[in-house]
């Protein structure tokens, strides 16, 4: 056992576990956060996804010991009572069907709106791919990323008019 530091959704937690541990069984099991969700432990479908400094990472083969940086998981994308612009374009495209991959979906998508504010449709599949979706609502996934850019944007461009910042 060895005591480990993480510093998750802005707040900092220290946890006594075997170094080995995988992030995603110390994020639900010591740390109570159910968003990341275990899929198949090898990487391959996105349900255990995290952001680690905006980073889209599998939580599910990282081991504890190998952390550093900030921990986003999906109850950590709203801010201070408001939903990430994702999770609101998930509503209104209403993406959710069973709901188990949605984690790794809008984590994966948060952090490719975070590396390109305006995504091509190809750059979205490209971005996209290997974040497995068992009803297969990739079209409204599609959808709700192209549309929390344009939100996204629109209120970039909002905000440059009234500071006046042209940059």
């Amino acid at each position: 056992m060895a005591s480990f530091t993480l510093a998750v959704n802005g707040a900092t937690h220290t946890v006594d576990v075997d170094s080995a541990t995988p992030l995603l069984y110390v994020l639900r099991n010591d740390l109570d956060l159910k968003g990341p969700r275990f899929g198949c432990g090898l990487a391959q479908c996105g349900a255990c996804t995290v952001l680690i400094d905006g980073v889209a990472t599998r939580s599910c083969v990282t081991p504890v010991s190998g952390v550093s940086g900030q921990i986003t998981t999906l109850e950590g994308l709203a801010q201070g009572g408001q939903l990430d612009p994702l999770q609101q374009a998930w509503i209104d495209e209403q993406v959710p069907q069973c709901g188990y991959c949605q984690n790794g979906q809008l984590l994966t998508a948060r952090a490719l709106l975070d590396a390109n504010p305006n995504p091509t449709d190809a750059e979205i599949r490209q971005g996209m791919e290997g974040v497995l979706c068992r009803c297969m609502s990739y079209y409204r996934i599609h959808s709700a990323i192209k549309r929390a850019a344009r939100v996204s944007t629109a209120s970039f461009i909002d905000a440059a008019a009234v500071t006046g910042d042209k940059s």
